[in-house]
């Protein structure tokens, strides 16, 4: 860009020269800040990883950039480690049950003295099965267990990420954890698996409320869908769990029959009911909680607001965006803060599939796709480096064209 810079005939000709020097250096000096703050891509990298890429790209392609990378997170898994480690706050690492009753060692944070973040992945994760899929025996109980050890800590604040659950069992086995007790008519205790959720005829949820006396919790969700129905949960999110067409149909009739039957149909249809295989409903309808969304929260939690302040473009990404991106998912978080500092935002994804599009709408002003000719889903994951870093040297070029606009 060039500055004109009008001569003073009032001040000396050495004075208006230092006038220009000074202009022209400080434009010079001006290096170009980037925020890249991009998702992870599932089965190919972390956030990290992902993040890291992208940066060699840049560089590759102008190395005056002056770059920041923001690990983020929407609620699912590397949710507790991207805001224990934005806040340099402190991580316990505790067993509990995995989805099938195995030990395993669950990580959550304390932020404060009495507000803990804690996951569902981290002890309810679909990663932690090994492809051992199950869904009409899968629990949540270790969720539960976590809850139960933040209280244990001192947290009157919990958050609980909703994301990357293996279990759809309406959040019974984590009720379980947390005191409530299920019986069948014949006064007989059931365990908290989705194949008794058909059994149960009287709920004990006195031990539960002492437990939870005091203590706030928050959902953090990027889904909106509600817990039955062609949206929720079992038909929406059961298949990607191991349910075959018939145990989906089964799911949701069990589950539609217990919500019933605790909340005459309360909370059922509230937005993110049907999180985490309806552990957003058992919040909601015992657990007296409140749920948000998870990028708008992890965002604050994380001071992502406050970085933007110095911020001259942003870059964000996921594996993959469409439709289902639009509705909470980190690249549209990320997009629409940066619209409130008038930021051009750029996403680098994997690839860009039906409805892409619709992110022009929501923030986003271009996306570039890694994956720019065909190949094989497992050749892009094995080339995920090269991939991303050749988007993040297409994403140079741009910043460049932006910049000298």
């Amino acid at each position: 860009m060039v500055t004109c810079i009008k001569y003073d005939e009032k001040l000396p000709f050495t004075t208006n020269m230092l006038r220009y020097h000074y202009q022209i250096s400080e434009k010079r000096l001006h290096m170009t800040k980037i925020i890249i703050a991009v998702d992870s891509f599932k089965g190919s990298g972390t956030s990290e990883e992902i993040a890291n890429y992208i940066e060699t790209g840049l560089q590759q392609g102008n190395s005056q950039f002056e770059i920041e990378k923001v690990a983020i997170a929407d609620g699912g898994e590397g949710t507790v480690s991207v805001v224990t480690d934005a806040t340099h706050r402190e991580v316990y690492s505790k067993p509990v049950k995995n989805p099938f009753g195995e030990a395993v060692e669950a990580h959550w944070g304390l932020l404060d003295p009495q507000t803990a973040i804690i996951e569902v992945a981290q002890a309810d994760g679909i990663t932690l099965i090994d492809g051992r899929l199950d869904v009409m025996r899968a629990s949540s109980y270790g969720v539960g267990q976590q809850m139960l050890q933040a209280i244990d800590q001192g947290a009157k604040t919990i958050y609980v990420g909703l994301g990357g659950s293996a279990s759809n069992d309406a959040g019974l086995g984590m009720l379980q954890a947390l005191g409530a007790r299920f019986l069948d008519e014949n006064a007989y205790l059931l365990e908290g698996v989705p194949t008794n959720l058909n059994q149960i005829n009287t709920i004990d949820t006195i031990q539960l409320e002492r437990n939870l006396v005091g203590v706030q919790i928050i959902g953090l969700s990027d889904v909106t869908n509600p817990l039955t129905g062609k949206q929720g949960a079992s038909y929406v999110f059961g298949p990607q769990k191991g349910a075959n067409e018939q145990q989906v149909v089964e799911l949701d009739e069990m589950i539609e029959k217990f919500a019933d039957q605790v909340a005459h149909g309360n909370h059922a249809n509230e937005a993110g009911a049907g999180a985490a295989g309806g552990i957003g409903f058992a919040l909601l309808a015992f657990c007296h909680a409140k749920i948000e969304s998870g990028i708008q929260t992890v965002m604050k939690l994380i001071g992502l607001p406050d970085k933007l302040l110095t911020a001259d473009v942003v870059i964000t990404g996921e594996g993959k965006i469409d439709g289902q991106s639009l509705g909470g998912k980190v690249p549209i978080g990320v997009a629409q803060l940066a619209k409130q500092h008038q930021l051009p935002v750029i996403a680098i994804t994997g690839s860009a599939g039906d409805e892409y599009q619709g992110a022009y709408q929501h923030g986003i002003d271009l996306v570039i796709p890694s994956v720019s000719r065909p190949m094989t889903v497992e050749t892009a994951i094995q080339q995920t480096q090269r991939l991303v870093t050749q988007a993040g040297r297409n994403a140079a070029q741009v910043i460049e064209l932006i910049e000298n606009k």
